[in-house]
């Protein structure tokens, strides 16, 4: 009885490893068609984009500018997380608007309009490509681009800004890495071993030299205030931590006056030290 015991436990251990490492892009990756508004619901003038990232796919997105003069305004790229796409976030982009930027927020392949599936390296080469479409279609300068990540959003971001000039960094809710964040989700499983994704921003960060900004909180239900405080503390100067509320999902830090002082400083800080 005892190696029956045994036999099965170790048959279920090992459908359970199975089960995440086959099941793992359903357990990053959360993509929804439909959308839940449009920005004509807000009275918000938009270009609505799409952008060809080879092999016959193209993400979409929308681009939100302040005036008819592309200069006047520095220029937030804003990647979301790993659910639902751009129509969910347009709370943030009226947030942002009311700072004077532009916005750009697109959707990963897979989500929203954008065709294909997300993948780790689509991810990347999709903001990469929306930060080159800024750069070549709206003469954006690469000093004046805010790269803004939430939640999965901000391991894309640090990603970017590793490689590319950028004006500065916002990580909203994220992550050191992906493996590590498995390790907790799955502890008595070799959740490092298992993940194909490994989202790895810790190993990144220390090459993004532009003004940081790391936002986190402590009640966030889904992605652990010390996975974020860990990748703030690895990120080199210049760098700022503003601690939030809320869980994961909640957005009324966006009305916290602190909050709102972090957020305009980041966006001015770079501007003023060329002035």
């Amino acid at each position: 009885m005892f190696w029956i015991a045994l036999a099965t436990i170790l048959a279920v251990y090992s459908a359970v490893c199975v089960y995440i490492y086959m099941a793992q892009d359903r357990m990053f990756y959360f993509p929804t068609k439909d959308f839940a508004v449009n920005p004509d619901d807000y009275d918000l003038k938009f270009q609505d984009v799409f952008i060809n990232v080879g092999q016959d796919e193209t993400i979409h997105g929308w681009y939100f500018s302040q005036s008819q003069n592309q200069n006047a305004a520095r220029t937030v790229l804003f990647c979301h997380g790993n659910g639902g796409n751009i129509s969910h976030r347009l709370e943030t982009v009226i947030f942002l608007l009311q700072r004077g930027v532009n916005v750009m927020m697109f959707d990963y392949r897979g989500y929203g309009r954008s065709s294909g599936r997300p993948t780790e390296t689509n991810t990347y080469d999709d903001v990469k490509a929306a930060y080159d479409w800024l750069i070549s279609e709206k003469s954006a300068i690469p000093d004046d681009i805010i790269i803004f990540g939430r939640s999965l959003g901000g391991a894309v971001a640090v990603d970017l800004a590793s490689k590319e000039n950028c004006g500065g960094l916002i990580v909203e809710s994220s992550f050191d890495s992906a493996r590590e964040m498995a390790k907790g989700y799955f502890p008595f499983f070799p959740a490092g071993l298992l993940i194909k994704y490994s989202y790895d921003a810790i190993s990144k960060i220390s090459k993004v030299n532009c003004p940081k900004l790391f936002t986190h909180s402590p009640a966030d239900d889904l992605v652990p205030f010390e996975r974020g405080k860990r990748l703030f503390e690895a990120a080199p100067e210049p760098k700022l931590f503003y601690e939030i509320s809320g869980r994961h999902n909640e957005r009324n830090y966006l009305d916290d006056p602190g909050y709102i002082k972090a957020i305009d400083n980041l966006l001015r800080q770079e501007s003023e030290s060329r002035n």
